[in-house]
């Protein structure tokens, strides 16, 4: 999936403007594949110094608290690791970066690593400092799915509103079975932004009419 994202967004690049190297605001971005691979906690640990592998979730609070993350009480293991993440690494990508290998306890429908224990079968592609992309194995088996679903559900009673339900028809499906599956989303607008060279991502959506009220609300006209 990486090997066919890459190659992918290269073709597109080299169809629009006969090279690889684009100019984004005042950055050169090169989409040439293969693009650079990095494991979640290798990004983490290159741009805040902490190895979290193996942490707990009152380490990674700690972590949170020396790197002045401002955490939610209700936060599990997994929306800590995001936080940090999120503040420290994801802007340091400019480049075209897959961030592979990450926590189970960020992707309750991944597919566990086939090599590594605790990590799951996901990337995200980060350009220019945003996701642009999000992919991961499926997971196909309604044992492990029931469990994180149940996990999800301590999340909630815990008051994590982005924490998920059990979805029993979807576990019910899972139990008569499903093959081997993966599955990849692309973020077209923001895709599209940098491929134009827009900050804006009202210059790239199919809403004309909503561009109006952003200029009156710029200009304090709105009511």
């Amino acid at each position: 999936m990486m090997n066919f994202t890459e190659q992918m967004l290269e073709k597109i690049v080299m169809d629009l403007y006969g090279k690889t190297e684009i100019a984004v605001g005042d950055k050169q971005i090169d989409f040439k594949a293969p693009f650079k691979r990095v494991t979640m906690y290798e990004a983490i640990k290159e741009f805040t110094g902490f190895d979290i592998s193996g942490m707990d979730e009152a380490q990674l609070r700690d972590v949170c608290k020396q790197l002045n993350i401002h955490v939610e009480a209700h936060a599990g293991k997994g929306k800590l690791v995001d936080e940090i993440f999120g503040e420290k690494c994801e802007g340091n990508y400019i480049q075209p970066t897959f961030i592979t290998d990450y926590p189970v306890e960020m992707s309750p429908l991944t597919k566990k690593h086939r090599t590594h224990e605790g990590l799951v079968e996901r990337f995200e592609l980060m350009i220019n400092g945003k996701e642009i992309a999000n992919a991961y194995s499926e997971l196909n088996d309604p044992i492990d799915q029931r469990e994180r679903f149940e996990e999800q559900l301590k999340l909630q009673e815990r008051g994590d509103d982005e924490a998920m339900f059990i979805d029993h028809d979807f576990l019910r499906a899972l139990e008569y079975g499903m093959p081997p599956t993966a599955g990849i989303g692309i973020g077209i607008d923001r895709l599209t932004m940098l491929l134009t060279n827009n900050a804006a991502i009202q210059e790239v959506l199919f809403f004309p009419q909503m561009r109006p009220e952003v200029a009156m609300q710029e200009e304090g006209l709105s009511s």
